[in-house]
């Protein structure tokens, strides 16, 4: 496994060696960088299932050749037939797991309006190591095996996982054969019918019917209306940088409202240094208004632009200031992150994700598909703008990232980490550009991040490398530190792809995860 690659004609990196190598081939066959991460992310479906899949979310950057960046957003709805008083009735908060909270997936569409923003090889192209791996197998990988062990008792009690992902009634460990005959079959009619046979064709109408079966209200109308979306990024100056990422349901603001804040109080950005306290203020005060805010964008009733200006940055640094006590926000963080980059100019950050491990805990066995529990992203409050309803999508964690600086891309981040996407991306961001570290260290520094992967609740989880005069700043700013284990994957696996001035293309992958970086 390569966590560093360098090349003039491409690069890639992404959380699992197979997607990365399905990627290369991609480059090698004369595709781009939008082919490289379709090969990738299709694969990722199919040999990282606990992270992401056709059941799961989508959200992308994609650089052109020209300059102009696309964000791509394809995250699903809640089915018509939800009702919240019924839900309300029996339960206190959103559920975690279960029926309850699979929504429309993305995922599939996503692919396929990626697919047209300029791929050069055909649709199916983008299928084959993905098919391969799940018609033939793959070894089980040791996030996988770690997140089945983790969930075994509620896995096992679902049909479809029990018939897949155990054997005499345990999980599979790492090293094991991991073969998935049915999501086969679901690939090989993407491939013949596109997204079109996820949404309105046989795919859809199986999984639904499957998932009526399992208590879900979701239907085959709510899949059919379903379309991927194509944006205009989000953009906030940074040092010398301008840095983009995805509009909401996407919490990328959080991360340009916390960097805007960190430039007008002039705070050293380095998470090891003098202002390490400050700094986690600074993305506490960010996450707060994520919490308040983040929604569907027809239900916000704060545009984000508004939460970008210098008025509200101004308000957020007399926050940090005065210091501040967090709020319980979205949990979980089982996501695939991958970056890709060509010589050509086109480069691709692609995120996609079924929100927690292995999603709801539920998998159709007749498509393979494993859904995803995003809808536990709802709230049940009326009055709040992220409150349950038909329809409607859920606060999202995803947040692809990219950086150009004096007019030419310069960077391609990506992470999984759930509510901390945005000091993880930040993070890169800072080692690479300001403290000169080249990707592969940049991305597997030790980290700290406040509140991990939970609730912005007052705890910022440290790795056993942050340094004891950088917990003492934190425990300064008010914050318990918790000490993790070395390369806990709750602090994330972030990716990383730098392009130089000169054209030479630097990739790394994160150490926590099971990827490698490859370049050419």
């Amino acid at each position: 496994m390569q966590q560093a690659a360098s090349g003039r004609r491409w690069a890639v990196a992404t959380p699992h060696a197979a997607g990365s190598e399905a990627a290369a081939r991609a480059f090698e066959r004369g595709g781009n960088a939008i082919d490289a991460a379709l090969a990738a992310a299709t694969t990722l479906a199919v040999v990282y299932p606990h992270m992401c899949g056709v059941g799961g979310d989508l959200f992308a950057l994609v650089h052109h050749p020209a300059g102009d960046v696309v964000a791509v957003s394809s995250a699903g709805a809640a089915p018509a037939a939800i009702d919240l008083d019924a839900v309300r009735r029996a339960h206190l908060t959103m559920p975690e797991r279960g029926p309850l909270t699979i929504v429309v997936p993305g995922a599939p569409a996503g692919w396929e309006a990626l697919h047209a923003r300029g791929a050069k090889l055909p649709w199916a192209g983008a299928f084959e190591d993905a098919i391969r791996h799940a018609e033939g197998g793959v070894p089980v990988a040791a996030g996988l095996a770690q997140t089945l062990g983790e969930t075994a008792p509620l896995l096992n009690a679902d049909p479809g996982f029990a018939g897949t992902f155990f054997r005499e009634g345990k999980p599979l460990a790492e090293g094991d054969p991991l073969v998935q005959p049915a999501l086969a079959r679901t690939l090989e009619a993407l491939v013949c019918g596109g997204a079109e046979a996820r949404y309105r064709g046989p795919v859809g109408a199986a999984d639904a019917a499957g998932l009526r079966a399992a208590a879900s209200p979701i239907a085959p109308g709510d899949l059919a209306a379903h379309r991927a979306e194509h944006l205009a990024p989000l953009i906030a100056r940074f040092r010398d940088l301008d840095v983009r990422t995805s509009p909401p349901t996407s919490q990328g603001f959080v991360m340009l409202e916390a960097l805007l804040a960190i430039e007008r109080l002039g705070l050293d950005p380095d998470p090891f240094g003098p202002d390490a306290g400050a700094l986690a203020l600074a993305f506490a005060a960010a996450a707060r208004d994520r919490d308040r805010h983040l929604a569907d964008p027809s239900a916000m009733r704060v545009h984000p632009h508004a939460l970008l200006d210098d008025g509200h940055v101004a308000a957020l640094c007399d926050q940090i200031r005065d210091g501040l006590s967090g709020a319980p926000g979205p949990t979980g963080g089982d996501t695939a992150g991958l970056v890709t980059a060509d010589a050509e100019g086109f480069a691709v950050c692609l995120i996609q994700s079924l929100s927690w491990g292995f999603g709801s805990g539920i998998l159709e066995p007749e498509t393979g598909i494993v859904a995803q529990n995003r809808g536990s992203g709802f709230v049940l409050d009326p009055g709040h703008p992220n409150v349950l309803s038909p329809g409607k999508r859920p606060a999202h964690t995803l947040m692809p990232v990219m950086a150009h600086r004096e007019g030419r891309l310069a960077g391609v981040s990506g992470t999984m980490g759930g509510p901390a996407h945005p000091q993880i991306n930040a993070w890169s961001l800072v080692r690479a550009f300001l403290l000169g570290m080249p990707p592969a260290e940049a991305v597997a520094s030790p980290r700290w991040l406040v509140g991990g992967m939970g609730p912005v609740d007052g705890v910022v989880e440290a790795e056993p490398g942050v340094p004891d005069a950088t917990v003492r700043l934190l425990e300064g700013a008010g914050f318990t530190v918790t000490r993790l284990g070395a390369e806990d994957p709750s602090v994330g696996h972030a990716h990383l792809i730098l392009v130089g001035p000169d054209g030479l293309l630097e990739a790394g992958t994160d150490p926590r995860a099971d990827g490698a970086a490859l370049a050419s």
